[in-house]
């Protein structure tokens, strides 16, 4: 199949990074699956999986260390525009976090970069509330044990 090319997009570095070395295993017009390693390798985090809910306004990445074992679900609030002219999908990462540790603890992150962000202009106000509510139901999903109907996208390449 001819996928189109991935980028990722950040606010806070601002950056647009094409992720040529990220394996997509899965596109459609609601989900994207990729299968990837580290871009800077950190001491813990080796490689993972993620799954764009291009609808929902989030990613959800399974961030595993170099002996496979699960360091924690980290999940991006996200904003995506498909480029039919570049045959190109730029996803950008609208700040906010959430955290998912193997024991179930919730940690949300970055908030606190939303407000400069704001009144620097780098991110819109429009931006900014489609964050919020994705980011709300992306945790309202969480907090009702709903993490498995996130990750089974993710879990069916795993197991082949």
């Amino acid at each position: 199949m001819n996928y189109p090319l991935l980028y990722r997009k950040r606010i806070i570095p601002e950056e647009c990074i094409l992720l040529k070395d990220d394996i997509i295993l899965s596109w459609d017009s609601e989900r994207i699956v990729t299968k990837w390693h580290a871009l800077k390798p950190k001491k813990d985090l080796h490689h993972g999986y993620s799954c764009y809910f291009l609808k929902e306004g989030y990613k959800v990445s399974k961030f595993y260390r170099a002996d496979d074992s699960l360091l924690y679900y980290y999940c991006d609030i996200i904003t995506s525009e498909y480029q039919r002219d570049r045959h190109s999908l730029v996803v950008t990462d609208l700040l906010a976090d959430v955290i998912i540790y193997p024991d179930g603890f919730v940690k949300v992150v970055d908030l606190d970069e939303m407000v400069p962000a704001l009144d620097q202009g780098s991110i819109s106000v429009e931006h900014l509330k489609s964050a919020l509510l994705s980011c709300n139901s992306l945790l309202t999903s969480i907090y009702e044990g709903r993490l498995h109907e996130l990750t089974k996208y993710i879990e069916l390449f795993e197991q082949s």
